[in-house]
Parts: C-alpha cells; structure tokens; sequence
C-alpha cells in the first residue's frame, strides 16, 4: 500500500527536498539584493556627508615637545652625621627607616675620658675660685688697713705706737730720704688688685676649659637636626671612629624633590616655579615644580643642577628613578605648525601631506611630526610653515597634484 502511494508521486521525499531547498534559495537571494541596494544607496550618500577632503591653513601654537631625562628621588633635606670626637660607638638608636624628632639622639660615642677630664677641670675652677676669694680679701684688707701704716713695719722702731708715728716717722721721712709711705701704700695696693685680676684670669681659664669639654660631650651625642628618618646606616656599636668620619645619612621624607643633570641647552628654557610632566618608576604620573637652579655648570659634563619639588600626596621614596619631560622650546620662542591628524596620508613609511601651492596645485611633501597637542591636532616641526594651506582628510593612494573636487 505504501510502496504504491509512493510510485503514484504522492509522497516523493526527494521532491519535498527540492521544495524546500528551493524555498530557502529564493529567501537568501531576496536578501542578497535587498541588501546589495541599501550598500549601493550607502556609498552613493555617505561621500557627500563624511569624508569629503578639504583645504584648510595651517594654525600656529605653542610647542609641546619635550625630552625626557631621568632623574632620581631625594628628601627634601639631607644631611651626614659625622663623628666629632674620637672614641667607640656606644648607642645606636635606630635602624634604616627608624623616625626620629628633632633633638634626639641617634648615634654616641663613648664619653668616659671627656667625664674624667671634666671633672678635672671642676676641681681645677674650685682652687680658682678659692684664689678669688682670697685675692679679694687680701685687697680689702689693703684698702681697711695699709701695711704701710703698720707700726712693726720698717721704718719704725717698733716703738710705742704714738711715738714712733708722730717721731720716727718723720723723722725718717726728713732726714733719712728713704721712705714714703704714700708711694708704698700706692704699691701695696696695686699688688693686691693683681693678685684679684691673676686669681680671676685663673678662674675664666678653668671655666673656658669645662665649656670645652662639655662642647666635646655634646658632640659625643650626634642629635637629629630636623625632624626625619635615617636613610643610610654606616656605623655599628663597637665601631672606633675618628673626627670627621661619617655615621649615618638623616633626612626630612615629608617632602621630596628630584634631582637632575639638565643639559645647558635646555637650562634656558626653565624658569623658576615652572611646571612640568614626570614619570616616578614608570607608573605615578605627576607634575614637579623647579625650585633650585644652580648658577653653574659641570665643566667637564655641561650640565646644570636641577631641583623640581613633587607633589605632597605622591606616593614616593628617596633614590627612586624618575623621568622628567623638559620642554625643547621656551615660552617665548617662535610658535610651531599645527595640522589635523587626518591631513597625513596614509599608507606611507614617512609622514607626508599635500601642500597646496598658490597657482592651486598640491604638492607632496614629507613633514617631521613632534608631540601630540590634542583634539586630533599634531605638531609638525619641520616641512609646513604656519599659514601655508593643506589638503585635510585625503583620500588613500593620491600623490602630487590632486585637488579635491569643487563644491
């Protein structure tokens, strides 16, 4: 029954294939043109929308190409500790890193024999001061009581105090010629005043050498300047060290700078209080401002000195690598050309753009492209001059002499 449904054609499946793939043809074939025809409608009006060359003049603006230069992180301030006197290392407070305020102590050295020596001198300024006193009583005694008026003293006879003041006395002044006790008394008192001003020159000598040593105890303690953090550690305790040796680097991470050799070339473009664009280890991103410039320069190297204060909030630490972008150009200097992006031709190894003569014909030729300005804008350092025209937005493969269609 089945086989002769079959044979009537009835039911064929190699006709219903047939159908089907049929179907399915006319379907993607309709497409096909539909969409052919809105492409064909497209390219017809997208030319007169966008995409149309133009010629346009070539604007003048301030140059933004920089060179980069490296540079290195610093504290703000920095200082060396050195030894002042020589001994052993006694007291190291703190380690790299460690924080210390102003006034403490980081670094000692042992101070036994300044102590000895000390108290040397106080026993030394006991005795001055004990000649003082005595000095001085010796003086007033003089002024209260003359030795010259002493009956026991030549050239009296050590007579009965009356007699020998209103006889011998005078007597001795009158005839013999030999004594005057005006001029005596004149020289014991100076004698006493310059035992007062020897036993008081004793006495400053002795105090001047207790401020020695107590200047040399001082400097037996290296004291933190400035509020900061110790960078570099050079001495261990035990360590014997002599005048002038250093014992640490200290310095104020508040506030940090770089540092920079800048060629002299370049120099003469900054200016103090000037901004400019670093990189710190290739990620933080951040503006420095020139703080120092020093007034000369390295003969052998000629370069400049350079310190540029970063940002508060930068996150940073000393002897990082820095980048500095130092503008090739001053302020004052003469402007550049600036064309749009879209006026380069595309598909050439060098940059180039068609330059429009004045008898309306383009030209090709090469330009030497600087730095980015923004919104499409490049800075063309040689090839274009300011004011010349271009032809913007051209389209791929033309060369020299074709001129956009006029409107």
């Amino acid at each position: 029954m089945a086989n002769s449904f079959c044979d009537k054609g009835m039911f064929s499946p190699q006709l219903v294939f047939n159908t089907t793939a049929l179907r399915k043809f006319k379907r993607m074939y309709t497409r096909k043109i539909v969409l052919g025809f809105l492409t064909s409608a497209l390219c017809v009006c997208l030319p007169s929308v966008v995409g149309a060359a133009e010629i346009v003049r070539i604007d003048a603006a301030s140059s933004q190409t920089y060179s980069v230069l490296g540079s290195t992180v610093i504290p703000y301030k920095e200082v060396t500790l050195a030894a002042q006197v020589p001994g052993v290392v006694k007291v190291v407070a703190g380690e790299v890193g460690s924080a210390f305020k102003q006034g403490e102590v980081i670094v000692q050295v042992d101070e036994t024999q300044l102590l000895a020596k000390r108290n040397a001198i106080l026993a030394q300024i006991s005795i001055a001061q004990a000649s003082v006193q005595n000095s001085q009583t010796q003086y007033t005694r003089e002024l209260v009581s003359p030795r010259s008026k002493d009956v026991g003293a030549m050239p009296g006879f050590g007579l009965p105090a009356m007699f020998d003041m209103f006889a011998v006395r005078p007597f001795a002044e009158s005839f013999m010629g030999n004594y005057d006790s005006d001029v005596g008394r004149y020289s014991d008192l100076m004698s006493s005043a310059t035992g007062v001003s020897q036993a008081q020159s004793n006495l400053q000598q002795a105090v001047s050498q207790l401020q020695e040593i107590d200047a040399a105890l001082r400097d037996a303690k290296s004291i933190a300047p400035f509020e900061g953090i110790v960078l570099s550690k050079l001495v261990e305790v035990g360590d014997t060290v002599q005048p002038g040796q250093p014992l640490i680097k200290f310095g104020y991470v508040k506030f940090k700078r770089l540092q920079a050799d800048v060629p002299s070339g370049l120099v003469s473009n900054l200016s103090q209080d000037m901004v400019v664009p670093v990189h710190i280890d290739g990620k933080v991103r951040t503006m420095a401002k020139v703080s120092q410039i020093y007034p000369v320069a390295d003969p052998e190297r000629h370069t400049v000195t350079v310190k540029f204060d970063l940002p508060v909030d930068v996150v940073t630490a000393p002897g990082m690598y820095a980048e500095i972008h130092l503008p090739e150009r001053s302020k004052d200097a003469s402007k550049v050309a600036v064309i749009p992006r879209t006026a380069l031709l595309s598909g050439r190894s060098l940059p180039s753009v068609l330059v429009v003569r004045d008898d309306n014909v383009s030209e090709l030729r090469l330009v030497r492209l600087g730095s980015d300005q923004g919104d499409g804008m490049v800075e063309v350092v040689s090839g274009v001059s300011p004011g010349e025209r271009i032809i913007d937005q051209p389209p791929a493969g033309v060369s020299s002499g074709w001129m956009p269609d006029k409107k």
